[in-house]
């Protein structure tokens, strides 16, 4: 399984570690990550993965929880979305 998390929102402390620590709890690996701070804005995408398949609705609920006390808005989507668009 391989997914795209992505994060934004209003920068504080804490955001990068917050979001890392519930990957590793859920069970992912971070393949790859980039974030970046544009005017007082996060941003943050990572690349995740899991050999086993993972319940995209308990990952998905689990992140919102996490970014509403981190104060930020986390989304996550299957990487076969993205790669069935650039099959088009």
């Amino acid at each position: 399984m391989k997914a795209i998390i992505t994060v934004v929102g209003k920068d504080s402390q804490g955001i990068v570690a917050g979001v890392s620590a519930k990957i590793a709890d859920l069970g992912l690996n971070i393949d790859d990550i980039t974030q970046t701070i544009l005017d007082e804005y996060f941003t943050m995408m990572t690349v995740v993965s899991s050999p086993e398949k993972k319940d995209f609705t308990f990952l998905r609920s689990e992140l919102e929880k996490l970014g509403d006390s981190l104060g930020v808005k986390i989304n996550i989507q299957s990487s076969a979305i993205f790669d069935a668009m650039h099959k088009l």
